[in-house]
């Protein structure tokens, strides 16, 4: 048994863990679990648990019932808001085959694999998320905001800060470190800066991130939503993500004396983002609701193009830091906090590599004006158009696997044709009294 696995034995007795929650995320990314005591642990660790596959939609076929879920005991943390209970843990997991084979329909060995693959060009993948979301007073279908404030407000229209706060402590006691959290521009909108790091560790702290919001809301009667675009009139919620490769420590996006200080490897990472930017954009932007923020007129990428400075363009240049090259790195802007970051993360890193290993050319930065730049791709419209472009993409096929590839693009056409069939308030209330 491993250092690491007799770490999490020896905790687990010391601190009177009572229960241990299994993690694992199904397709679409929402959260799975189930517990098992201490003394079922040592188990897990070498054998794996056992549990029915068939029952989480898209993992298992008839014939394929028995999963095992083989805890990672790197992510072993008490859960804070637990604290009044009996202590509960959790730690991630990756599924397995009867067979140990990892099985095909894990998000979490879909972005392991797609590692593997960089590390093996000698790449290390960094990532960095800003977190947009809402607080609303409930889940009702109308929703009611909390304050009236705006981007950075500091006042008493941000009524908010105790719950940001209290959400910062919740995440740090789970070894997820806060660089900066502020009020966003629409009203009742906040945003929380993850500290950068690999892509894996970022992808579980994303999918507890989204857990350890909504539980501290409701421990304030109130409640949060990752919803892209829950307000009609106002910016939607993006999961902007800054990204970089290394070589050993160097980081592989810094050019000293280039343009922008960007590296042929940056460049290429980003051209290969631009070119294959429609095709993944259906797993980045995996809702109806997703396309409702992709649109002109508000802080939301709209077009295939890259900038410094341009809000409508799909990738930012953030300036470097002088004399700090190990913090360039770019922005891809489209993503936003509802996706599967795991699924994200595979797509957004094999069109980047995609672009190093094929010499794509990045094209020259455009400076729109307030008409549509000439020549340059839009991102999907709605999700229908998404799916199309993922449809006929080898890139997204290969990078998430036959079995992924082909239930998502069925789940979500099946969610196209409910919101087709669907009649809109919008629906009646323009067309009722006139028609």
């Amino acid at each position: 048994m491993g250092k690491q696995q007799q770490y999490v034995l020896r905790t687990v007795e010391e601190r009177g863990v009572r229960f241990i929650r299994l993690w694992f995320t199904d397709i679409l990314g929402f959260l799975k679990s189930f517990a098992i005591t201490p003394a079922e642990l040592e188990t897990a660790f070498e054998e794996g648990m056992r549990f029915d596959g068939s029952a989480i939609d898209g993992f298992s076929r008839r014939h394929e019932t028995e999963m095992l879920a083989r805890p990672d005991p790197t992510t072993f943390q008490i859960l804070p808001w637990r604290a009044g209970d009996a202590g509960v843990a959790r730690m991630f997991c990756d599924i397995v085959t009867p067979e140990d084979e990892p099985f095909a329909g894990d998000p979490r060995s879909v972005l392991k694999r797609n590692l593997e693959r960089a590390h093996d060009l000698g790449y290390t993948f960094y990532v960095g998320p800003e977190i947009e979301y809402f607080y609303f007073r409930d889940s009702s279908p109308d929703p009611q905001v909390l304050d009236r404030g705006g981007y950075f407000d500091l006042t008493p229209l941000d009524v908010a800060q105790e719950y940001r706060r209290r959400t910062i402590i919740t995440l740090e006691r789970l070894g997820i470190p806060v660089e900066s959290s502020h009020h966003e521009v629409s009203p009742s909108q906040h945003e929380l800066d993850l500290r950068h790091t690999d892509a894996l560790t970022m992808a579980d702290n994303i999918v507890t991130t989204r857990l350890a919001v909504k539980e501290v809301a409701m421990e304030h009667d109130i409640y949060a939503t990752f919803m892209p675009k829950p307000l009609e009139g106002y910016d939607g919620s993006g999961m902007h993500l800054h990204l970089s490769l290394f070589q050993d420590d160097q980081n592989a996006f810094y050019e000293e004396g280039a343009a922008y200080g960007l590296s042929k490897v940056a460049r290429a990472f980003i051209a290969g983002l631009l070119h294959h930017g429609r095709e993944i954009t259906a797993v980045t932007n995996q809702w109806v609701n997703s396309y409702k923020r992709l649109v002109t007129g508000f802080d939301a990428p709209v077009y295939e193009q890259w900038g410094r400075h341009d809000q409508s363009a799909v990738v930012l240049v953030p300036s470097a830091k002088r004399g700090k090259s190990a913090a360039s790195r770019i922005e891809y802007r489209s993503p936003d906090p509802a996706c599967n970051p795991y699924l994200a993360f595979s797509l957004i890193l094999a069109a980047g590599l995609a672009g190093i290993e094929n010499g794509y050319e990045l094209p020259e930065e455009r400076h729109n004006g307030p008409a549509a730049p000439t020549g340059v791709h839009r991102l999907p419209a709605n999700l229908a158009e998404a799916l199309d472009a993922m449809e006929g993409s080898e890139l997204v096929r290969a990078t998430l696997g036959e079995h992924v590839f082909e239930w998502f693009l069925r789940n979500k056409r099946e969610e196209w044709d409910r919101y087709q069939s669907h009649v809109s308030q919008f629906e009646l209330q323009a067309y009722l009294p006139v028609l």
